[in-house]
């Protein structure tokens, strides 16, 4: 999926400039500038060039194509035209998308660019280009109206890449950290936050002054479950029993604690445990043709100042335990 995003987004972005560069070349035959005409025509055939190179997951190729290719002509219609035309500015926006690149490497397993070579080169680039046209008259006299509208046109190009990268390259470190926190965090199987992640919740509620109830929950023979359907069939059970879980605590924080025991950290009335256990029993948990019923057995503490942290997870366990051996199916509270 994400290499077909990338190679989505790589045929838009070269599609755009292919468009630019025949505008580009009618200006410049309009103008006179007439070594600049004839330099778009392999310019156009580069980008051209760059349909089948995407075609083909070439895209280390088309990078490093393009980027050299960029380079060369920027530099050329600065010397042509000089600055007051806008065209340097396009050397310092292909910085994002040289770091973009990194990315894109990445996520596609090819070899990654040299990021501070190539950004360094666009930087040189740039400095080279307004060094000469300080001192030297451009090729082409070109009305300074003209040049005005140009560097105006060009500015916005310039920025709209800068910011258009930018916010990609912010989205990835999202994507990222977001992705990396619920590693960490979240149970793989059932999407719950894990054990790590609960107890440092229930320290937060602990040491907060509102009032909260923890509920120790295990799913009702198990074992049994997983000796008669295996293993599969039990990790769809955890699955449909997590999500009922979800759906009826609203924002109460449900986790699975191990195995198939789970907790569920609340500050509503305890009565909505008596809602989990009560739709996870209407489940038909349908698996290779086979409907699998499920219970649910639960203990429910309050949460007391005069009892450790420790002890008051203790209590809602001791509780569970005892629903086990009274008949399970229940919510002792």
């Amino acid at each position: 999926m994400i290499r077909d995003e990338i190679k989505k987004l790589t045929y838009v972005i070269n599609s755009v400039i292919l468009f630019m560069v025949f505008g580009l070349m009618v200006f410049f035959a309009v103008s006179g500038a007439t070594f600049l005409v004839w330099f778009s025509i392999p310019t156009a055939l580069v980008y051209v060039a760059g349909y089948f190179l995407i075609a083909k997951n070439k895209l280390d190729v088309y990078v490093r194509l393009v980027f050299g290719w960029l380079i060369i002509y920027m530099n050329l219609a600065t010397i042509c035209l000089g600055t007051s035309f806008g065209f340097h500015l396009y050397c310092l926006s292909m910085l994002p998308i040289i770091f973009y690149t990194e990315y894109m490497a990445y996520q596609l397993k090819m070899k990654p660019m040299n990021t501070i070579l190539y950004s360094s080169l666009a930087i040189a680039s740039f400095l080279i280009s307004v060094g000469y046209s300080a001192y030297a008259e451009p090729v082409y006299d070109i009305d300074s109206h003209i040049a005005g509208a140009f560097l105006l046109v060009n500015s916005v190009i310039v920025l709209g890449f800068v910011t258009f990268y930018s916010r990609i390259l912010i989205k990835m470190i999202i994507a990222s950290e977001k992705m990396l926190s619920d590693r960490a965090n979240k149970d793989r199987l059932t999407k719950l936050f894990n054990r790590h992640y609960t107890m440092e919740r229930l320290k937060e509620a602990y040491d907060d002054n509102d009032t909260y109830n923890i509920a120790m929950i295990d799913i009702d023979n198990f074992k049994m479950i997983n000796d008669k359907y295996g293993h599969s069939a039990g990790d769809e059970v955890l699955r449909q029993v997590s999500a009922a879980m979800e759906e009826v605590c609203g924002d109460s924080l449900v986790s699975r604690w191990g195995g198939e025991e789970f907790l569920i950290l609340t500050k509503d009335d305890p009565s909505q445990i008596e809602k989990v256990r009560a739709a996870v029993e209407q489940l038909n948990i349908e698996f290779e043709g086979k409907t699998i019923k499920v219970t649910l057995t639960a203990g429910v503490e309050k949460k007391d100042k005069d009892k450790t942290l420790d002890k008051w997870i203790v209590a809602a366990d001791e509780k569970l335990y005892f629903g086990k051996n009274n008949g399970k199916n229940r919510v002792v509270t």
